[in-house]
């Protein structure tokens, strides 16, 4: 499930995954969001807390991700991951070159160092 996180600027994409995400979590609130910042700001930014009860993806919403990605692709400025599940962290590690913006992991335990670093100027 995914849902969006409450209190962030307007041109802030805030969301926390749990359990098994689904290509109608993308469908119905993720995308939707992303859509409307995008109407609004030249620059996408997103806060993401991917927590311990998180147990996948279906290949629905893999695909949802990637054309999400893909499509707003030069607009992404900043990406703040938050998660303590290691293979989510090592993913970003090992992808963040093919982002064009900036992109940073931190420990569930950092939530407001990662919230202060994606709504600075």
């Amino acid at each position: 499930m995914i849902r969006l996180l409450e209190g962030f600027p307007d041109s802030v994409v805030a969301a926390a995954a749990t359990g098994q995400i689904t290509r109608a979590d993308y469908d119905r609130v993720l995308i939707p969001r992303v859509e409307a910042v995008a109407r609004d700001h030249a620059k996408i930014r997103c806060y993401y807390e991917i927590g311990p009860g998180f147990s996948g993806m279906e290949p629905g919403a893999i695909w949802e991700d990637v054309k999400v990605g893909v499509e707003y692709w030069m607009r992404w400025e900043r990406v703040a991951v938050v998660t303590d599940v290691a293979w989510i962290a090592q993913a970003v590690h090992a992808f963040r070159f093919l982002m064009p913006g900036r992109i940073r992991v931190f420990p569930s335990s950092e939530k407001p160092a990662a919230r202060a670093w994606v709504e600075a100027a």
